[in-house]
């Protein structure tokens, strides 16, 4: 795994684990709310994630716009559909959101390097 990707991830795991550790209900449902929001239903979950990734880069979220694109990525995402939800990101965001565009390449450059399954 790159290590962009197994930084991310292993940042991720802990914390969650560290927050479920003493999560109250609210937040316990939070999570489970937003798991189950990007599942199968009128939208599929490729493209749940697609919008995920535009909103997170519209809002500037480097650790959702990983998340967002991990997830693309095992939805199958192609690079020319990336393209143009980068194009819709920037457009939508607009100039500020070019610094978010290059980590997000990079990274998902990275997923694309080493194989991440689809």
């Amino acid at each position: 795994m790159g290590q962009l990707i197994n930084d991310f991830e292993a940042y991720r795991t802990k914390m969650n684990d560290r927050i479920m550790d003493t999560a109250n209900t609210n937040i316990k449902r939070f999570f489970a709310l937003d798991t189950t929001t990007y599942a199968d239903g009128a939208l599929d979950v490729k493209t749940k994630e697609m919008l995920g990734l535009v909103a997170s880069m519209v809002l500037r979220c480097d650790d959702c716009i990983k998340y967002h694109l991990g997830k693309c990525h095992e939805a199958g995402v192609k690079q020319d559909e990336m393209n143009e939800v980068f194009m819709i990101a920037n457009l939508v965001g607009g100039s500020i959101v070019i610094p978010h565009y290059r980590r997000a390449v990079e990274y998902w450059d990275e997923l694309n390097e080493v194989g991440i399954a689809k």
